[in-house]
């Protein structure tokens, strides 16, 4: 038996999940506290409500919530509740870097890439990233071959950046997979290609869907029927 109403959580109903949550976060519950903010950014089982949520998450942040800490980023980068404040998300984004959690590390990194909020740094970004992948997270992983590939910071290292992607593949990310399927392509390993790109359909977004259609349709070979067909069915589901 579950003592812990938190961790019964997914048991009950949505609407009971609420409860529970809004119930644990008023008794200073920080786990309760991020995950309600999560459900009222989501809108799951309770209003959609982005600017509680921000007040949700800043409340469990100011307590030590990792995860809470790197969402306040998350909607001060993205306006989720808020006017959006990119410095104020890089200052959130690397405090939760800094105590190694790995969304914090991607998070921040993309901001040092790409020069929003912070002043652009490469070589700052790809240690993040680094670091972050080197923990297991997939996106980072394909972000490290990136650099590899294109020889950002660091001299371009084909045979890095496919062990970067394969890694990333593996760990389920959908870039890393196409990223992986492309240099397989210049091996010559297309049927491999096709397998990973078709895998890649099952969670890439929709606008990423598009993209390895163009891309398919470019190579023009017959083998990659099972990729659109894969894509067309993900497109009719979403």
């Amino acid at each position: 038996m579950l003592a812990d109403p938190v961790l019964r959580l997914g048991v009950q109903g949505r609407g009971a999940v609420a409860r529970l949550l809004l119930d644990q976060a008023a008794a200073g519950n920080l786990e309760a506290q991020a995950r309600l903010g999560q459900a009222l950014l989501d809108g799951h089982g309770i209003g959609q409500d982005a600017a509680l949520a921000l007040r949700w998450f800043r409340i469990a942040a100011s307590a030590g919530h990792l995860g809470a800490l790197n969402m306040v980023g998350r909607c001060l980068e993205l306006g989720w509740g808020c006017a959006p404040d990119l410095p104020g998300a890089a200052r959130h984004y690397q405090a939760a870097a800094e105590r190694s959690l790995d969304w914090g590390q991607y998070n921040y990194a993309n901001l040092l890439s790409q020069g929003r909020g912070v002043n652009k740094n490469m070589p700052q970004a790809l240690a993040w990233y680094q670091r972050a992948a080197d923990s297991g997270h997939a996106k980072a992983m394909n972000l490290v071959g990136r650099f590899h590939e294109e020889g950002w910071v660091v001299p371009q290292n084909l045979a890095v950046a496919f062990e970067w992607f394969q890694r990333a593949a593996l760990a389920g990310d959908f870039r890393g997979q196409c990223s992986y399927a492309t240099m397989l392509i210049g091996q010559g390993r297309r049927e491999e290609a096709v397998q990973w790109l078709t895998r890649a359909t099952r969670t890439a977004t929709p606008a990423f869907l598009q993209t390895i259609r163009q891309a398919v349709h470019r190579l023009d070979w017959l083998g990659y029927g099972p990729v659109l067909r894969a894509i067309d069915q993900r497109l009719s589901q979403v």
